[in-house]
């Protein structure tokens, strides 16, 4: 059977920045920037973007493109016979199913919020009421299954149509609509009373503020969101390189889609601090910022019903551009393994996925009493932690040591796929930084991540 491709770079890069933009640069992002020192902390942060999330980023692409395989079967092509590689290969498509068992229950609350703000149910309440709304959705087996399984069919529904008419066409569009949404609500924060304040918070380095949180924990802090933020180490990524020609270089593509992923991260900051400063909200109120600090900040505001559903379709379309994108890599994993049509493959997939979020949209309510990692955790932390401080950092330094190492795909292979085309090459002086620095950077963000969650 003949491989799908992607009709255009345009669509390719979407895509690409479409699985990378997620609740991470928009939830996330912000509220670090509040505890971390606002403009230092984004300094530090863009540098170890491109020391390692753009290294990391053009590998994976470069393995995608030369297999033509999905991450289950990239180590069977490319790989030593004989070798253990492939054991990673499945690792990879068990991380986008776990991965997608709570992700699929965060896009469920996006949607649910979105819907409720174009119903004016927050307006006129207070702070505590906003908050306790939030609390009453996760109490809600109900709402919580339901908008998670509207999630999941939706998401395959789209991938099912086929990847140029479906997922690279419905991607384009929203994240189109995604960048528009975004450019109109900073334009608007720019216009609060309290615009210059918190843009001063938020893209002036306070390092005064950084060595009160910790110059160490800032590091960590920025490394860790600039390594996940692109969501390496389970073939997210080696699913588009795969659908792609050899016209462009993979370095300077890995630049755009960065550009595209940061660009979205910082103004998502433009939005939410002008307005934290207008209505004197803690700029680092920390996860709660999205869900009960913002609908606050929409009720006071001249418009804010408007404002809010803006801000929350933005929030979805992130939200879903994510989802979409691993559904397709768990589609190709199951088309590449059994040989299923992407139409079978959906079908099952969709009625398991259903299956699998289940725990997670039940974690906050009837399995409420299941705290795996300590009291206060749920379902969520426990699959969070299994993707974001094991599968992702490991995958990818595996990833990093397969594509350099003489035992594996070897780095002048990784050199010829990653400069096929025009645009920007990799280096032949890179070689010692990308195949031993690199690998030990991961391994100690794996370790310190572990250690942190635990201390």
């Amino acid at each position: 059977m003949e491989r799908e491709k992607l009709g255009s770079r345009l669509g390719f890069i979407l895509l690409s920045a479409g699985c990378a933009i997620g609740c991470g640069n928009v939830w996330k992002f912000p509220y670090m920037c509040g505890q971390y020192g606002g403009g230092a902390f984004v300094l530090v942060y863009l540098f170890f973007l491109v020391i390692m999330g753009l290294p990391a980023l053009t590998i994976e692409f470069s393995l995608g493109r030369a297999s033509q395989k999905s991450p289950v079967k990239i180590y069977k092509e490319l790989a030593p016979k004989g070798s253990k590689w492939q054991i990673h290969g499945y690792a990879a498509m068990i991380g986008n199913y776990v991965l997608m068992m709570f992700y699929t229950v965060v896009a469920g609350w996006m949607i649910n919020y979105f819907v409720n703000t174009a119903r004016g149910t927050y307006s006129g309440l207070s702070t505590d009421e906003v908050g306790a709304a939030f609390s009453n959705v996760c109490a809600d087996p109900v709402q919580m299954v339901g908008y998670t399984v509207f999630v999941i069919i939706i998401g395959f529904l789209v991938c099912s149509i086929g990847l140029q008419k479906g997922l690279e066409r419905i991607t384009k569009y929203m994240m189109l609509i995604l960048l528009a949404v975004m450019v109109l609500l900073a334009v608007h924060s720019f216009t609060l009373g309290g615009a210059s304040e918190g843009l001063e918070f938020y893209l002036k380095p306070d390092f005064g503020r950084m060595k009160e949180v910790g110059v160490g924990n800032v590091i960590v802090g920025a490394m860790n969101q600039a390594f996940f933020t692109l969501s390496l180490g389970i073939g997210s990524m080696a699913i588009f390189g795969s659908y792609i020609d050899k016209k462009r270089s993979l370095l300077g593509e890995s630049v755009s889609v960065i550009i595209l992923d940061t660009f979205v991260a910082l103004a998502a900051g433009l939005i939410i601090f002008p307005a934290c400063f207008t209505y004197d909200i803690e700029a680092g109120a920390g996860p709660g910022l999205i869900f009960v600090t913002l609908p606050n900040v929409f009720n006071n505001m001249p418009l804010g019903g408007l404002w809010g559903t803006l801000f929350f379709v933005f929030m979805s379309f992130a939200a879903l551009s994510t989802v979409f994108a691993v559904f397709e890599n768990i589609l190709a994993c199951c088309m590449d393994q059994f040989g299923w049509s992407r139409k079978k493959a959906c079908l099952i997939n969709c009625i398991a996925m259903i299956i699998l979020a289940l725990p997670c949209a039940l974690g906050f309510n009837l399995l409420s009493g299941f705290q795996p990692l300590g009291a206060g955790t749920g379902v969520l932390d426990l699959e969070d932690f299994i993707v974001s401080n094991i599968l992702l950092p490991l995958g990818a330094m595996t990833y990093v040591l397969f594509a350099t190492s003489k035992r594996g795909w070897g780095w002048k292979n990784l050199l010829a796929e990653a400069n096929a085309g025009s645009g920007m090459k990799l280096q032949n002086w890179m070689r010692g930084y990308i195949s031993y620095v690199l690998p030990v950077i991961i391994f100690v963000l794996f370790v310190v991540g572990i250690y942190n969650y635990f201390s």
